[in-house]
């Protein structure tokens, strides 16, 4: 995994040092909270209901076991015991002491880290899929891409003050599992038949306030102009992106105002003043970052699917995970696991410091001492031998990091909400965790099948509710916390924004109107249909009339009355 160089150190050092006078100066009432409010942001700190919540950066979701260990001791030693992995990949913790955080920020230096440009209207985290350079499907690892565009984003004089916010992801494989469409800029790696490489190039894509799948702009832009057509894109979305609206700003308000195509005229246009220019990319520069991503010591090994084939068919729980939270890798005898945050009981994403402690261990022992954040607030250990599967899942399954439910109903996705934020109109650890309890029974789960459930507390939809199968978004109804139900979102290779149902629901009427939903994609669905390809096939009506037929009463069961 990359390095930090001499110029990232001082880069990091020169900040920290910058920030604590800053925080100096806050503390004696040298500066006022809105004179420091951008200050702080620069460096990750929000201002939440309760404390301080400082957001951590995770570049493309890629750590290292000492870093891990370092997320642990800074949640035992200054929050309170515990850190929340976000959908950026990126980690937040909520309970943060202010005259504290330059020292937090030195030790994330210590173990090459910091939280630049996790808040702010500039460039954020980098993000990608978590399987890059070990999925089968891949074309080529983005990971030096992602890399060069970090490194080239961060503290970038130009884009330092945008219109607003901007996100960036890339995808590697022939699968997204990058959620490229809703990205503000997005990359997807192609690889011509006669073996040159380039990107698709993607733009305005967004949720928030106005969900839209972003446009391709350009169906093939060589590697070496990954910066120079970036850039380009850039400059017009600063010039011309609204600065007078907030809710307005986003580049997909811009693409969508003048069209993808005369969008893509203009960036064209102010290309041909960067191409070939010196921020071109040279085959020296991306093998000196691709070198910081070389393959780990793999041993040569046979394959071992039958032998877990006879495991699983032996022991039903461990067969349950081996077909959820376990992938193909391209290296024979070796596989992809992913160690759910969703045990039922436990906000979604929440992770203890004695947790993060075990898994750094995990990393160390079974995976090359790496592993990775996914945007679904999972964690991923990338390289694990198949031989060790059934000895990594009684030791994740002992501390509640092997439920069986990935991509199942209960792998919820859940922002914060009203319990920490600020923005929020409504809570959504509360729903989360009472959609799980109803819903705690994994032969119903398994055999309803992949359900992408997301939820958020406000429009601005951490949450990635509107790509939810099933999104829940958390409104203010005359100062009280109601809910919307939107159905048929969808990320991968065929993305969608989900559509509202109807009125909304109250929190406590939220598990009935899901199990609801559920009684219909039961009695809709053809054999093995999945439940967006049933809400595809036969629209919301049906749903929409089945959820408001009667009034719903608060029930309190295990979800196998779904079938009713």
């Amino acid at each position: 995994m990359y390095r930090y160089d001499q110029y990232d150190f001082q880069i990091v050092k020169e900040r920290i040092a910058q920030y604590r006078d800053q925080v100096r100066r806050r503390l004696a009432g040298e500066l006022a909270e809105e004179e420091f409010r951008p200050l702080r942001l620069q460096n990750g700190l929000y201002l939440q209901r309760h404390a301080y919540m400082l957001r951590v950066a995770v570049p493309y979701g890629l750590l290292a076991s000492r870093q891990m260990r370092m997320f642990a001791h800074i949640a035992r030693k200054y929050d309170r015991g515990y850190g929340h992995f976000t959908t950026r990949q990126n980690i937040q913790y909520n309970w943060i002491n202010i005259e504290e955080t330059p020292e937090i920020l030195e030790h994330l230096a210590s173990v090459e880290m910091h939280a630049i440009q996790t808040s702010g209207n500039c460039i954020r985290n980098i993000t990608t899929d978590e399987y890059c350079g070990v999925a089968v499907d891949e074309i080529v690892d983005p990971r030096p891409f992602a890399e060069i565009m970090r490194q080239w984003s961060t503290f970038h004089p130009e884009f330092a003050y945008l219109p607003r916010k901007f996100k960036i992801a890339f995808n590697g494989a022939t699968e997204d599992r990058a959620a490229t469409a809703m990205h503000d800029l997005a990359f997807t790696i192609i690889k011509r038949e006669d073996g040159q490489i380039g990107f698709s190039v993607m733009v305005g894509g967004g949720l928030g306030r106005t969900p839209i799948l972003g446009s391709t702009i350009r169906d093939f832009l060589p590697w070496e102009h990954l910066l120079t057509y970036t850039e380009a894109i850039m400059r017009v979305y600063n010039q011309y992106g609204r600065r007078d609206n907030i809710y307005k700003a986003r580049i997909k308000i811009l693409v969508k105002a003048i069209g993808a195509e005369e969008f893509a005229r203009q960036v064209e246009e102010e290309w041909q003043d960067l191409k070939d220019g010196p921020e071109t990319l040279t085959r020296e520069e991306f093998d000196r970052v691709a070198a910081y991503f070389a393959l780990p010591a793999y041993e040569t090994l046979q394959d071992g699917s039958a032998l877990l084939a006879g495991l699983a068919e032996e022991n039903r729980a461990f067969g349950n995970w081996l077909k959820r939270n376990v992938e193909p890798h391209k290296q024979t005898g070796y596989a992809i696991v992913t160690l759910s945050l969703k045990k039922t009981g436990v906000p979604p994403g929440d992770i203890s410091a004695e947790q993060m402690d075990f898994v750094a261990d995990l990393a160390d022992r079974y995976s090359f001492g790496e592993l990775r954040s996914t945007h679904e607030q999972n964690l991923v250990l990338a390289d694990v031998k198949q031989s060790e599967l059934f000895a990594l899942w009684q030791e994740a399954k002992a501390h509640g990091l092997a439920s069986p439910t990935v991509g199942l109903l209960n792998d919820i996705i859940c922002c914060p909400g009203g319990d920490f934020c600020a923005l929020a109109n409504a809570k959504s650890i509360p729903i989360a965790q009472a959609i799980a309890e109803r819903f705690d029974n994994l032969d119903f789960q398994h055999d309803i099948g992949e359900v992408d459930l997301n939820i958020s507390g406000c429009i601005n939809a951490c949450g990635h509710h509107h790509i939810g199968n099933i999104g829940i978004l958390g409104v203010d109804k005359d100062g009280a916390e109601w809910y919307q139900v939107s159905l048929g979102g969808a990320q991968g290779n065929d993305p969608s924004v989900g559509k509202i149902i109807g009125p909304s629901f109250s929190a406590h009427q939220v598990p009935a109107v899901i199990e609801r939903i559920l009684n219909v994609y039961v009695r809709e669905r053809i054999e093995d249909e999945r439940f967006i390809d049933t809400v595809r096939r036969i629209g919301i009506a049906p749903f929409k009339d089945h959820v408001y037929a009667t009034p719903i009463k608060e029930r309190h069961n295990t979800g196998e009355d779904a079938y009713a």
